[in-house]
């Protein structure tokens, strides 16, 4: 079940406070996300609830109408919640986000024990954009998601490594003497063109680059069209349609590896469907992770 009252604890903890930076760091949300929240109350109420002055921030009469309302409807959540607990057997809705490959490589042996644990448990699969995976999660879109780890984390989310693959350069198979020289077709944002950053750094080369896709399958039909080099994920790879019109071409030192996670909010990890996914998914992740990184290769 959606916690459909964090916007109303955050608020009310940014009430009492008036102080954002302590309300994002009590709550363990960003602060953008904090800052969303407010705006998406106000645009919805149609009043201002907060004024940001030289002075600080302060409730303005709105505010402090709403702030009644919002202690009230938890009471009476909390109230109701007393009297009708939530079963034994869990039950409703789960949000996951994943990128189309994921949810073909990862998905069905990472979410099969937490079907067979809990089958009333409904599942909502989000795909997209891999780039977008932490942001849609830390705004509350989902509520969990699979994605590439970032080296250091938002401090309002968790994750556990399921997977492990290489990063690997491609070109078109029938492109004559394929070689490092480019030009490089890169993602246009995200931890793989992070990843591509630094390894060109490291080699001491500027890329010169061809073209930028959002995505890794966009990316994958460029390099096969003769449009460059590409670096992908080596799981992408194995799962795209055209990797027979592909060649992987040597690199040393090759990219860093490339992690893969279960993330979600921290704050969210005390909700009961959340946390017995994450219970099911505790045993030997880094054994799993080795296993995957070793079939990918």
């Amino acid at each position: 079940m959606r916690d459909d009252h964090r916007e109303l604890r955050l608020f009310l903890h940014l009430a009492q406070t008036l102080n954002f930076g302590r309300t994002s760091l009590d709550c363990h949300v960003s602060a953008a996300t904090l800052t969303r929240t407010v705006q998406r109350l106000e645009a919805d109420l149609g009043h201002r609830l907060f004024d940001r002055g030289p002075r600080g921030v302060s409730l303005t009469s709105e505010g402090h109408r709403f702030s009644e309302y919002a202690r009230q409807a938890l009471e009476l959540w909390r109230s109701y919640r007393e009297e009708h607990p939530i079963p034994a057997e869990l039950a409703g809705q789960l949000t996951v986000f994943a990128t189309v490959t994921a949810c073909q490589a990862l998905l069905p042996d990472l979410l099969a024990s937490f079907r067979t644990a809990h089958p009333q448990i409904r599942l909502d699969l989000r795909t997209g954009d891999a780039a977008a995976a932490l942001a849609r999660l830390d705004e509350g879109e989902v509520d969990v998601a699979v994605a590439g780890i970032p080296a250091r984390l938002p401090q309002s989310l968790v994750s556990r490594t399921v997977a492990v693959t290489d990063l690997v350069l491609v070109t078109a198979r029938d492109r004559p003497d394929p070689d490092l020289a480019g030009p490089f077709v890169l993602p246009h944002r995200g931890l793989v063109r992070e990843a591509a950053g630094r390894w060109f750094r490291a080699r001491g080369t500027t890329p010169d680059i061809a073209c930028e896709p959002d995505g890794h399958e966009g990316l994958l039909t460029l390099a096969a069209l003769g449009c460059g080099t590409g670096m992908v994920p080596r799981l992408v790879l194995e799962h795209s349609a055209v990797r027979d019109r592909l060649a992987i071409v040597p690199a040393d030192p090759p990219p860093e590896p490339f992690p893969i996670g279960l993330c979600a909010r921290r704050a969210d990890l005390r909700r009961p469907l959340v946390a017995a996914l994450w219970s099911l998914t505790a045993q030997p992740a880094a054994a799993r992770a080795n296993r995957n990184r070793a079939e990918s290769r």
